[in-house]
């Protein structure tokens, strides 16, 4: 196949097409505002595992959005309701089978809900989309929480376990990498490489309950231990989603932000400017809300039955 030629074919493409009339009509239909915010911003991510493109005109650097997330809080904060957007964003350094450097995102948030609401619209948004592509919606949804993922399948205390105990672990499960890791690094490559490729591969899992260390943008529920107001969905072992019941404190905000520029300079990775703007708005008054991330690319990829990403994109990385 030539290059100038498409990496999906035509019948994909007609997939795809079917897949975002089904989410705008849903929304459309469960009271939520379609909005665009911008793709290139004088913010990035501060994400440690996360990378962002960035861009120069000549002047000062401006990046490539790695999710809408923070312009769609503005907007809630400024009164806009419910909202949602599909999206392309981009991540640099993230392409194989499962991963794409440009991809579309939806994503969305609901005023006054919590992350476990969320995460079953999640499951029936999954299920319209479905029966718009004339698939098999019936399929099993599990809720675990990540200490019960991790109990199940290695016998093992997330929340507890050692790094040490995490890497031994890993090895056991023949996972070795090259390079020392910190703590959460850990927990990542565990989920990633030994408990969600478990889940059962016509299963929905939502994984609930995640450690406080991976707040990200989410609040935490006080405990013992505390927990994180976060949930991620997985097709079988295929990451499709990430909500948070959302932080709405701006001083916590800031905190995590400049733990994470300090943890990006600490491993030598570049440092990027944290979005002050959505500090602003947290301080102005974000309202109690839920959101969440879906990746489209992945969810097609899963319904249709298909093997790559590159499958039902376009043009992929290879042909852009």
């Amino acid at each position: 196949m030539s290059d100038w030629e498409p990496s999906a074919e035509r019948e994909a493409l007609v997939q795809r097409a079917r897949l975002l009339a089904a989410v705008r009509a849903y929304f459309a239909a469960h009271g939520a505002l379609e909005v665009e915010t911008p793709v290139l911003s004088a913010a990035a991510t501060t994400d440690p595992m996360i990378e962002s493109f960035a861009v120069s005109d000549g002047g000062a650097a401006r990046y490539l959005q790695t999710s809408p997330e923070f312009p769609m809080k503005r907007l809630l904060a400024a009164g806009s309701g419910d909202i949602y957007q599909i999206c392309r964003v981009f991540r640099a350094g993230e392409q194989g089978r499962y991963h794409n450097p440009e991809f579309t995102l939806l994503e969305w948030y609901r005023l006054g809900w919590d992350d476990t609401r969320l995460a079953d619209e999640v499951a029936a948004l999954i299920g319209v989309v479905a029966d718009a592509l004339g698939v098999a919606s019936s399929f099993e949804v599990a809720r675990l929480t990540y200490a019960q993922a991790f109990d199940a399948c290695l016998g093992l205390d997330p929340h507890r376990a050692s790094t040490a105990d995490l890497a031994a672990t890993a090895a056991a499960a023949g996972v070795r990498p090259d390079v020392p890791l910190p703590r959460d690094a850990w927990l990542d490559l565990l989920v990633g490489a030994v408990v969600a490729p478990a889940f059962p591969e016509t299963r929905l899992t939502v994984l609930t309950d995640y450690p406080a260390s991976q707040a990200a943008l989410a609040r935490v529920h006080a405990g013992d231990p505390p927990v994180a107001a976060r949930f991620e969905v997985f097709a079988g072992a295929l990451e499709l989603a990430n909500g948070f019941h959302e932080l709405t404190d701006a001083a916590e905000q800031a905190r995590r932000f400049d733990a994470d520029v300090q943890a990006r300079a600490g491993a030598g990775a570049p440092v990027r400017p944290p979005d002050r703007r959505l500090i602003a708005a947290l301080a102005a008054g974000l309202p109690d809300c839920a959101g969440v991330a879906l990746g489209l690319d992945r969810l097609l990829m899963w319904l249709s039955g298909r093997e790559r990403l590159a499958d039902v994109i376009a043009f992929d990385w290879s042909r852009a």
